[in-house]
């Protein structure tokens, strides 16, 4: 499963990021233990609700803290997770990171890859990392790569995001082609998720064909979505995977009636956000969560 879960900040201040002050007891959006909880309580429900992925993997956490108190605080405490995070560059202190299910996966390797600047290879760009990882399915053996990503955002407008987005496409691009040339044996499948901030049609995913192959196409044909935006769903969370998995593997967007609620301005459901502005709403993120199903 793949989540981008909106601000999920601790609630301390107690590091140097932007947001850290405005997403803290004593900042400007008060956000409280209480609140933080509220969060970890209905992220626990919606991965109970899907049947407790093998892999949950998240954008937007702030740290480590989120990703443990997310599993020893809830009733996730029995789900045998276990966390994955580095910290990363990003300016206003979100990461990506992944919660597993250690007695169905062993974890046998994990690291952050920089983005570097599309003006200056030499040099980092300051956004989020990508995460690679590498399992092993101890009951059946099956060993496979995960990328988690979340691509530089529009903020500031598109003409002026582009180049951005696409040097972490480049980079990842970079990556799955590594992974995919090994020394001797058979290579490991490469699944893909994150979110991408550009729905499938993009050009930019050009860069990332035919390595891998784009899950969501078929979804975002049909005028389904994760985010909504002016009464309008967009597809920006999704799964890419190797080909030779194309074929079997589904991708679903999980609509949990927990996490909606009515649209309106525009009319319809669409997601529970935590906050609209600085009104705190108590949902969880503005997006949905997206399931892959691979055969056992």
């Amino acid at each position: 499963m793949f989540w981008n879960l909106e601000n999920f900040f601790d609630f301390r201040n107690d590091s140097t990021s932007v947001s850290d002050a405005e997403f803290s007891s004593r900042g400007a959006r008060h956000w409280t233990r209480k609140r933080f909880y509220t969060k970890c309580n209905a992220v626990a429900k919606t991965l109970l609700w899907a049947g407790l992925p093998e892999i949950a993997a998240f954008a937007e956490v702030e740290n480590a803290f989120v990703l443990r108190r997310l599993v020893a605080a809830t009733p996730l405490y029995k789900s045998s997770y276990l966390p994955v995070h580095f910290d990363a560059p990003d300016p206003r202190g979100i990461d990506v990171g992944l919660l597993y299910r250690g007695n169905r996966l062993k974890l046998l390797e994990s690291r952050p890859m920089h983005v570097y600047r599309p003006e200056c290879p030499d040099s980092l760009l300051l956004t989020r990392d990508i995460l690679l990882t590498r399992f092993l399915r101890r009951s059946s053996g099956f060993e496979f790569y995960l990328l988690v990503c979340h691509l530089p955002s529009k903020y500031g407008g598109v003409a002026a995001s582009a180049p951005k987005r696409a040097a972490a496409v480049r980079r990842l691009r970079t990556l799955v082609d590594s992974l995919s040339v090994q020394p001797a044996g058979a290579v490991a499948p490469i699944l893909v998720c994150g979110d991408f901030n550009d729905t499938p049609d993009s050009p930019v995913f050009q860069l990332l064909t035919p390595s891998v192959t784009n899950l969501s196409e078929r979804l975002a044909a049909q005028g389904e979505g994760t985010l909504r935006y002016a009464g309008q769903w967009d597809l920006i969370d999704q799964f890419w995977v190797s080909p030779d998995q194309a074929e079997t593997a589904r991708m679903s967007i999980l609509r949990p009636p927990f996490l909606l609620t009515h649209d309106s301005s525009h009319g319809g459901l669409k997601p529970l956000r935590t906050y609209s502005g600085p009104r705190y709403l108590g949902g969880v993120s503005d997006h949905l969560p997206v399931l892959l199903a691979l055969p056992p």
